[in-house]
């Protein structure tokens, strides 16, 4: 039998790199002394508050067909927090309620790009946004980010890169794997662009809650991009809700009015009760959101303190979200033969850069998702091995 040609298109090219983390599970599961710092899903529970307002919604019947585009008052509150985290005020108009912020790439995807078109991605790259891109026919164009420069844009060569095929560019801040943020200079840079050009600019920017060095700043916080900047945002990091699956997009009110009809074909709104405890996390001050971005910061600054002499291995501190880089690049192998490596000789499986593209061939990430025991004993294999080389 035959499959649609837009199935085809879902396989990315960095899938092979998620070997090791595969590995390192099926270890685990035959009992090997394994620490997992291989994927982004917070070891720590959602807050009780939350969970609360989820049982007393379903006790009180919010268990039946809801909007398409969410709930108004959870959609307020969306609006009122992207103007309260560097965002510019909008209104529930401007936003659309998705199962978490990879169905709110899939549909903004949707919603902007169609076959033919070209979207200018900096790479590294976060695994899912090529297939994605490829579902809508669409095709990646990816524009190197330089470890010289801590990953950070080069307005140069982001508009070298554009063609008159070219329909959006996609970024990502904070940055995954790199935790690069973009900057006052990058963000109006990407406007500018933008705006030249006639381009969509789609920002996904699930990790904004943590941000170390400096704050969070939002592409949509510039007036002139109203009209063409979408936000992907949700619980999943900043509430340890990541099965949940709660997330949203916001955007101008056209672009909103196109994805609440894309949600209807897809899943018809997401589940009240669901809704009610987002709008819960959202309209009140959770102490444990702030504890778990605060553990993430210590967590961060033991790894790299940790590493900082390990060898031919060194790592850099990233301006925010909730992973570290391990460069591996002086010991001569690629992130994958290392990880592969580091795996078979401490027990520890950290995910190969080249999950995220060729740029990182020489590094590999470390989620700081883990019990900061299971990070502590980590780094020191990690150091022992490295001193080791």
């Amino acid at each position: 039998m035959r499959f649609s040609n837009t199935v085809q298109r879902l396989e990315g090219s960095g899938y092979k790199s998620w070997d090791v983390h595969m590995r390192a599970r099926q270890m685990k599961a035959e009992g090997a002394d394994v620490l997992m710092l291989t994927i982004g899903d917070p070891d720590f529970e959602t807050p009780p508050s939350i969970v609360n307002a989820a049982f007393e919604s379903i006790r009180s019947g919010r268990t039946h067909y809801t909007r398409a585009e969410g709930e108004p008052e959870l959609r307020a509150a969306i609006a009122a927090h992207h103007a309260q985290t560097g965002g510019q005020p909008i209104t529930a108009a401007n936003v659309a309620v998705v199962p978490g912020a990879q169905c709110g790439l899939y549909t903004a995807a949707m919603t902007v790009l169609q076959p033919g078109d070209e979207v200018i991605i900096p790479e590294p790259v976060y695994s899912t946004y090529e297939p994605v891109v490829g579902a809508t026919g669409a095709t990646p164009v990816f524009v190197n980010l330089s470890p010289a420069s801590g990953f950070h844009l080069d307005p140069d060569a982001l508009a070298a890169a554009v063609t008159p095929r070219t329909r959006a560019i996609l970024v990502n801040t904070p940055h995954n794997p790199t935790g690069a943020m973009l900057g006052p200079d990058e963000v109006e840079a990407l406007a500018d662009i933008c705006l030249r050009h006639d381009l969509w600019l789609i920002t996904d920017e699930v990790y904004s809650h943590f941000a170390y060095d400096r704050p969070h700043l939002s592409p949509a916080n510039l007036p002139e991009l109203a009209d063409r900047a979408v936000v992907i945002s949700s619980l999943s990091k900043s509430h340890a809700m990541t099965g949940w699956r709660l997330g949203w997009v916001i955007g101008p009110e056209p672009f909103i009015a196109h994805v609440g009809r894309l949600l209807a074909c897809m899943l018809f709104g997401a589940p009240p009760f669901i809704q009610d405890a987002a709008l819960y996390a959202l309209s009140h001050e959770v102490a444990e959101a702030e504890a778990m971005r605060q553990q993430y910061g210590a967590r961060r600054a033991l790894v790299c303190q940790t590493l900082t002499d390990a060898g031919p291995i060194t790592c850099r501190a990233p301006e925010g979200g909730i992973y570290v880089l391990l460069d591996v690049r002086q010991t001569g192998m690629s992130g994958y033969e290392f990880g592969h490596l580091l795996l078979d000789k401490t027990g520890v499986a950290l995910l190969p850069g080249q999950a995220f593209g060729s740029t990182l061939s020489g590094f590999l990430r470390i989620s700081l998702t883990a019990p900061d025991a299971d990070i502590q004993e980590a780094c020191r294999r990690i150091h022992e091995f490295g001193s080791s080389l």
